[in-house]
């Protein structure tokens, strides 16, 4: 039945654009080197980051099962449920669920379909201080392109990466939604498809999935096989509105209050039992000082309870989390958000420097820790209304306490990039660090030894940019080919609460 199809990848190693996976390499049965661990204290607890585990890569060029160029997918990942492996050579195996966003558009928004993909990987730790070559490097955790499954809005219509020109009208228990509006030969006045910058990823123990959107900014609920079941809609806070009012999704201008253009929920995550549903939003909201990059730096982190599947996800907690400033007190963005404990989360801030980006060398790029268990939940106040924003020009109100945020894992530490064939900064070349790190997943080391270690997986989001690109059998060339890159991270988080893998 069309529509309901799930699409299905053949088993195909990733092999694309001149480069093969080599085999599999004996992971290194040595223990991370204490040399290189850093610590950090949040809440009187001590967090330790011990270092690069692993590096691996999915050619620009490489196609779905659709036909598509598969880039974008460091958009979102998330450990499918049930699949986490440890070997007893000491190997990992697993299937990430990876998410793009919407689509190749460095010229102009596309008709993207929204989708996901099962990437299935072999992880082989390596903890040597020598530093690999960047094809070695690759073998330490190999990927495996599985299957695509596409994305439907109601009665079986495509999901669209367009620019929200258009406002749906709410019905039949869905709010206003943004639209894709007629911007293309085949469009025209009744071309109503839901329009998702898809950011967040999170699986369910039942196998549907939460995405999270920056058009809306929206969170949206979808069945296994990619039907969309309900939308939460935030606070009228975080809604993009005109000067007078109305909702206005585009997100080619800013809004007078609400989430800016391109900064909407790009992360999402649950707690260990799975009832309770965390989205932070990557920047502060027009009233709360977020049209300028110096005031923008206080976000909000939303907590729902999905504890009832025949219940109406309710909004039960707000916090408000403090971004990082460069020296030029310029907000560090979030790209994405990860539970780790209870009142405790992992975000990844970024710059825009690295490969395919606005530098070749990037100054943050970082998985850092936040604890809320001190700060001001602020849900279903006052400041939930636009009227009242929690930072006029970005100086904080003072009845708010925010996050505790400590900074923790560099992902653009010079020697764990070198001991995997990488670098930051010049030359731009196929081994410099990728510019937009948006992802984080946990898995387990099961260490009877470290009891509390665990690898962070991260990737990137290429941003669809190959030489060799394809939508929908048209061919196009972004200029400069840009690999999707995938790091894996070695982590002490004692007390660490995560869902079953």
């Amino acid at each position: 039945m069309v529509g309901k199809l799930v699409i299905l990848g053949a088993l195909l190693s990733v092999v694309s654009g001149g480069y093969a996976s080599p085999a599999s390499p004996k992971p290194s049965n040595a223990e991370p080197d204490p040399a290189f661990a850093v610590s950090v204290t949040s809440n009187g607890v001590t967090y330790i980051n011990k270092g690069i585990a692993a590096f691996g890569l999915i050619p620009s060029d490489f196609r779905d099962s659709i036909g598509d160029t598969m880039g974008g997918i460091g958009s979102a990942i998330t450990l499918k449920r049930g699949t986490w492996k440890r070997s007893q050579d000491g190997t990992y195996s697993g299937t990430l669920l990876v998410q793009p966003d919407r689509g190749y558009n460095v010229i102009s928004t596309i008709d993207y379909q929204a989708r996901h993909h099962e990437i299935g990987f072999v992880l082989s730790p390596y903890y040597g201080a020598e530093n690999l070559t960047f094809a070695n490097a690759q073998k330490t955790l190999e990927l495996k392109y599985l299957k695509t499954i596409l994305h439907w809005d109601r009665n079986n219509v495509k999901t669209s990466g367009l620019d929200a020109l258009g406002v749906r009208a709410a019905q039949r228990g869905f709010p206003q939604n943004p639209d894709a509006d007629p911007q293309m030969p085949i469009a025209n006045a009744t071309y109503q498809h839901l329009s998702i910058d898809a950011e967040g990823l999170v699986e369910n123990a039942d196998g549907t999935i939460w995405v999270s959107d920056e058009y809306g900014p929206y969170i949206h609920h979808f069945t296994k096989d990619g039907h969309l079941i309900q939308t939460i809609q935030p606070p009228s806070a975080l809604l993009p509105r005109t000067a007078t009012g109305e909702l206005n999704f585009t997100a080619s201008t800013d809004p007078a209050t609400g989430r800016i253009g391109n900064q909407g929920l790009e992360g999402l995550t649950t707690d260990a039992s799975g009832k309770t549903l965390y989205a932070l939003l990557q920047s502060a909201t027009a009233q709360d000082g977020g049209l300028g990059s110096t005031t923008s730096r206080y976000t909000r982190l939303l907590a729902y309870d999905i504890s009832n599947p025949h219940k109406r996800p309710e909004l039960k907690g707000e916090w408000v989390i403090g971004l990082p400033l460069t020296k030029k007190g310029k907000t560090q963005a979030a790209s994405e958000v990860h539970y780790v404990k209870e009142n405790v989360f992992l975000t990844l801030a970024r710059d825009g420097g690295g490969r395919g980006g606005s530098d070749n060398t990037s100054s943050y790029k970082q998985a850092d820790l936040f604890d809320i268990s001190r700060a001001t939940d602020i849900h279903n106040t006052l400041f939930d209304d636009p009227a009242n924003p929690i930072a006029v020009n970005g100086t904080l109100n003072s009845t708010i306490t925010p996050a505790a945020y400590v900074p923790f894992v560099s992902i653009i530490n010079d020697t764990q990039l070198g001991r995997f064939g990488l670098h930051n900064g010049d030359p731009d070349d196929q081994n410099l660090i990728d510019s937009k790190w948006e992802s984080l997943a946990l898995a387990p080391c099961e260490d009877p030894k470290y009891p509390n270690d665990y690898f962070l997986f991260t990737a990137s989001d290429n941003d669809f940019l190959t030489t060799n690109g394809v939508f929908q059998g048209s061919p196009y060339n972004g200029g400069l080919n840009v690999d999707n890159q995938f790091l894996v991270f070695r982590l002490t988080l004692p007390g660490a609460e995560i869902p079953h893998v």
